[in-house]
């Protein structure tokens, strides 16, 4: 037999000496290894992505339409930006509603999302819930009536007349959602305007942590304050605040079992406009990666205060002029330079 050292030089194939060859088949089977590895990560990451996407379709979904009486939709300008609706709808019970006056599904948390075109910032514009607007084909009322007139078809266009911007889409979030998003994310941290007790809670001023119901009868409360309705936005977005701080941590982005848990709680009580896909939503997501707390910065629509209509009817007055100021940074996406003029103003 000869042995392998016997072998000369002259009987190798194209260099195929024995240690290349038992190399060559190391490499061989060392990339067979990496591309079985690599296809079952793939099966793996295809899998929890669909798992993701499943989750994701168990939320509602609105077409977003005008009617012939509606007008034109506000034109959209090239490098301006995204629009994004944000509802809250709060189904309390007959009694409470009674109580209160409230018939309909109505929007108590109603604000618009404005992401800047280069996606390094985000906007979030709260309304109060009692501003008198035009509502399309129902006349004067508070805007969060257009929820229960038309849904969010109607919400959306009464938005676009008044803000005179197109809202790309639109997502409703029952309150009861939240408290499940809260707790699902292990708790918010929330600043609390002044001490106070409601629902046998006692919210301390400061910065306090918050589980889901906290946070849900937090949201809620508007009589402790001086002055009601405009401190409820502000807990909102303190609140919005505070699930955003925990969504966009690294605590919540880098743990797979978190994120499918936090779409898993929120999406059965989600209603979004069906543009606003899970593809969409991923893309959207992709594109504010680099978005942290200090980039996203709240403020209020201008209004003149509170008034009564001649029926006697308790609401907040607009400020057209000052509306104005807004509608043009909206329209241009300038709101960095409007945050910075009045910010804290309303």
């Amino acid at each position: 037999m000869t042995r392998n050292d016997d072998v000369l030089p002259a009987d190798w194939e194209d260099g195929d000496e024995p240690g290349r060859r038992r190399g060559r088949r190391a490499a061989l089977i060392a990339l067979g290894l990496v591309a079985v590895l690599v296809l079952g990560v793939g099966l793996v990451i295809g899998n929890y992505l669909n798992g993701l996407r499943t989750s994701y379709e168990k939320r509602s979904v609105v077409q977003i339409t005008r009617g012939a009486s509606d007008g034109e939709r506000p034109e959209a300008l090239d490098g301006s930006g995204q629009n994004i609706l944000l509802l809250g709808s709060d189904k309390r019970s007959e009694e409470d509603a009674a109580s209160e006056g409230v018939s309909g599904e109505r929007s108590d948390v109603m604000m618009l999302v404005h992401i800047s075109d280069d996606r390094e910032s985000v906007y979030v514009t709260s309304f109060p819930r009692d501003l008198y607007v035009d509502i399309p084909g129902h006349g004067k009322d508070r805007i969060n009536a257009a929820l229960a007139f038309g849904g969010p078809s109607l919400a959306v266009t009464t938005v676009e007349d008044y803000t005179g911007v197109p809202i790309d889409h639109v997502a409703l979030i029952d309150f009861e959602g939240i408290e499940g998003l809260v707790d699902t994310l292990g708790g918010i941290d929330v600043k609390v305007p002044q001490d106070f007790e409601a629902s046998g809670i006692q919210f301390t001023e400061g910065t306090q942590t918050l589980d889901g119901e906290e946070a849900l009868v937090f949201v809620r409360q508007r009589k402790q304050f001086a002055d009601g309705d405009f401190q409820r936005n502000r807990n909102q977005q303190a609140v919005l605040k505070g699930i955003a701080d925990k969504l966009i941590s690294a605590d919540t982005l880098s743990d797979p079992r978190k994120l499918a848990d936090t779409i898993e709680a929120v999406s059965p009580f989600l209603t979004t406009d069906e543009g606003l896909s899970a593809r969409e939503m991923s893309s959207l997501g992709l594109s504010l990666r680099s978005i942290r707390g200090g980039d996203i910065y709240f403020l209020s629509v201008p209004h003149a205060g509170p008034t009564t209509t001649s029926g006697g009817a308790s609401v907040v007055a607009t400020d057209e002029e000052a509306m104005d100021v807004l509608r043009e940074a909206l329209r241009t996406d300038d709101m960095g330079t409007y945050y910075a003029q009045y910010a804290g103003t309303y």
